[in-house]
Parts: structure tokens; sequence; C-alpha cells
């Protein structure tokens, strides 16, 4: 079910295809199990269906957004769960992630965003 701004699902879980081909994603709420991640957003993508995995180099963004004080988690356990989550979905595999960046920031709402992009052919650091 699309909402507004394109975004489909609602409750915990809402995603979006951006206008520059990324896969945004937001969870609300933060929990410090990791774990919980993965089978969540797993199944958001299979029950919506509307993505195919893709084939070539990603860049990931993972942003997690907490208001007051930071959480408890570990931000690898977190980035490894969610990047599992996708497989199937966004890409073929994660071997194929080429660059990601995981955060904690500050925010107005605790909520983890993450945003993955086909990278561009020619990419230099």
């Amino acid at each position: 079910m699309s909402v507004d701004g394109g975004w489909r699902g609602r409750g915990k879980v809402r995603a979006r295809r951006a206008e520059d081909g990324a896969v945004e994603i937001v969870m609300d709420g933060i929990t410090t199990q990791a774990r919980y991640y993965k089978p969540l957003v797993y199944e958001f993508f299979r029950k919506e269906a509307w993505l195919r995995p893709s084939f070539g180099d990603f860049h990931v963004h993972i942003a997690m957004e907490h208001l007051g004080e930071a959480p408890n988690l570990d931000l690898d356990n977190l980035a490894k769960a969610l990047c599992d989550a996708l497989i199937g979905f966004v890409y073929v595999d994660d071997s194929q992630i080429a660059r990601l960046l995981v955060e904690r920031l500050p925010g107005e709402r605790d909520q983890i965003r993450v945003r993955a992009i086909k990278a561009p052919t020619a990419s230099r650091f």
C-alpha cells in the first residue's frame, strides 16, 4: 500500500524508491537487540513485494537517530542485520556493498533510516 510521498507500508516500517533510484527505509523506534531488525525488514519486503534485486555495487547509509540519550546498540551488529535483510530485495548478495556508512545521530525521534543506492560505475575514492 502506498502512502504520502511514495512511501509504502504503515506501522513500524515504511519504504520507498526515491527519485534518484535509491531505496529508502524508515523504522520507528529503537531496540538494543539488533537481531530484531532482520526479520522485521525481511517480512516487510516479503509482504510488500515491490522490489526486485539488482546486480552491481551499492552504497548503503544507515543512520540510527535517537531522541535524548543514545541507546546502547552496537552499530556493527545493526548494520549486519539490516544488510542481510535487504538480500533478495535490494541486491542479490550483501557482498555487492561497496561502501557502507553507519552512524548514530541525535534526531527528532527514535528511528533507523536506511538508504541503498546503486554505486556509480566509475566510483573512485
